[in-house]
């Protein structure tokens, strides 16, 4: 209900004594009603009401300009003051009403404020009648529609053509799940996201790069999901400025955008479980073997075409499963990705991007999106050099390898690549799997085999003895035995080896054999 409407109640006779400041401001809707006889009455109104006042509280002119004051500050549609009281409406309240832009309505002495409340009370009792209604008649029709097939970006695009206003669906990371009509970019992007993963309360509005009113963006999914793993409804314009009625229908949209995810997250599980088997052969060393291809296939992936590897984990295996879902959306900006959890960290097999965009490019920066929403999390990340199905062993150890890097350096996301990797396992990233555990079997299978036999604790020893750089009494601390035990296992190691460990050519062959297990 509007004020004109009110004002042109034949019954009630009301008059206007002053139309307000704005244009437009009889044609502002009626919220509500409050009567009251407070002279500070601010703090029961939230805006939009239609104030209702007796007068009473009015002792002189000064009490006029401070009850004025509150009600038109706290956002009141105007006052409507009854005469009774002073058989009229005195003039300093007129004049405040003037000061403050308030429309003035006078309640003739016939006239109850029962009658008042009772007919705008009705027309919004009315009103929001037929608005529901509508409103489970349009939602009735949504679901009718994505039941009959319809793809969340053809209701998308139905629901911005009936709005006027443009939606896209995107993810933490910034992946447009429903590009709409102009996909976001730049400076466009990363404001929509850092709101959406910062703002303390959703909706909220986003200021435009350029003069305008911005975007405002919505939660898609519970209130209990971190944001950095959801999704979100990106949609042009202030949302506080909108008619009830488009508000409403993006409203049923975000709400059926949810249901499509759960129903996509449902759908994924399968994909995990893939994923998972095609990680789980290739951290064994068995991506040569046939059903690496297979479940690579299966994935979606080509196992004849180069594949990148890449890890990522917070550093506690609690957070395990949102560094995966983290994983998964950054990896689907570059392509339809495998990703599983192994070895208490997230890994994926990704494609290879072209040479403008490569995959730890993409990935990165979709990845550095997260920052804002992290709080005190690290997320670290490693990314190999595209690598043959044969040599996806050594790729993941590479992947590996970089996120320890990442691990030392400061920041909330850090992703290394395989090219920053200047140690052996970059060499050995490079030599295909099965050349690698041919070299390691030549070397160290006598040793292994005697531990098999014997449980002689060699290789271990061995371990520890060159990761202490050959000290025997550093060695026999970490592994709390007498230093003449390991010196004693080392001898057995080079007579089965026919190594000399203390020989530097001899201590690198080992240690490379050992590192290609």
């Amino acid at each position: 209900m509007q004020l004109r409407d009110l004002l042109a109640h034949p019954a009630l006779g009301l008059r206007l004594l002053h139309a307000g400041s704005a244009p437009d401001a009889l044609d502002r809707p009626v919220r509500w009603v409050y009567t009251t006889d407070l002279i500070n009455p601010a703090r029961y109104l939230s805006g939009g009401e239609l104030v209702i006042s007796g007068l009473v509280w009015r002792g002189g002119p000064a009490d006029s300009e401070r009850f004025v004051a509150a009600v038109a500050g706290a956002g009141a549609v105007a006052l409507a003051a009854g005469e009774a009281v002073f058989h009229g409406i005195p003039d300093d309240l007129v004049e405040a009403c003037r000061r403050h832009g308030l429309p003035l309505i006078a309640v003739p002495e016939e006239v109850s404020f029962a009658a008042v409340t009772e007919l705008v009370v009705g027309a919004l009792t009315a009103a929001r009648g037929d608005r529901l209604a509508l409103t489970l008649g349009r939602q009735r029709r949504l679901l009718s529609a994505v039941a009959g097939g319809l793809g969340l970006d053809e209701l998308a695009a139905e629901v911005s053509a009936s709005t006027g206003v443009a939606i896209r669906v995107l993810s933490a990371t910034g992946r447009a799940v429903v590009a709409g009509p102009a996909p976001l970019t730049g400076d466009d992007l990363d404001a929509a996201v850092t709101a959406f993963l910062t703002a303390d309360r959703l909706p909220a509005v986003v200021p435009g790069t350029v003069p305008g009113p911005g975007r405002s963006v919505f939660p898609v999914g519970p209130a209990s999901e971190e944001r950095i793993t959801s999704w979100f409804v990106a949609a042009d314009g202030d949302c506080t400025g909108w008619e009830a009625e488009v508000g409403d229908i993006v409203g049923e949209l975000v709400a059926i955008t949810a249901l499509d995810r759960a129903r996509r997250g449902e759908g994924l599980r399968l994909a995990r479980e893939i994923a998972e088997d095609a990680i789980g052969l290739i951290a064994a060393g068995s991506a040569h073997r046939p059903e690496a291809a297979v479940r690579l296939r299966q994935a979606g992936l080509d196992p004849d075409a180069p594949l990148v590897v890449a890890v990522a984990g917070f550093g506690t295996p609690d957070r395990v499963q949102t560094a995966r879902s983290v994983l998964v959306d950054a990896a689907t900006h570059v392509g339809a990705p495998a990703v599983g959890v192994h070895d208490e960290m997230a890994v994926a097999l990704l494609p290879a991007g072209p040479p403008d965009a490569p995959t730890d490019a993409v990935l990165g920066t979709a990845l550095r999106r997260l920052a804002p929403g992290l709080g005190s999390d690290r997320l670290t990340v490693g990314v190999s050099r595209p690598a043959p199905i044969e040599a996806l062993s050594g790729a993941l150890q590479e992947a590996r390898h970089a996120r320890e890097l990442a691990a030392r350096r400061p920041g909330p996301v850090h992703v290394v690549t395989g090219s920053e990797v200047t140690s052996h396992v970059a060499l050995l990233a490079a030599v295909p799997d099965e050349l690698r555990r041919a070299f390691a079997v030549r070397v160290l299978e006598p040793v292994l085999d005697y531990d098999a036999r014997n449980g002689a604790g060699l290789r271990e020893t061995l371990e520890a003895f060159l990761e202490c750089s050959g000290s025997w009494s550093r060695a026999a601390q970490r592994l709390h035995l007498h230093v003449n035990t390991v010196r004693y296992r080392i001898g057995r190691v080079e007579e089965l080896t026919g190594r000399n460990l203390a020989e530097l050519p001899d201590r690198v062959d080992v240690y490379l054999a050992l590192r290609s297990l």
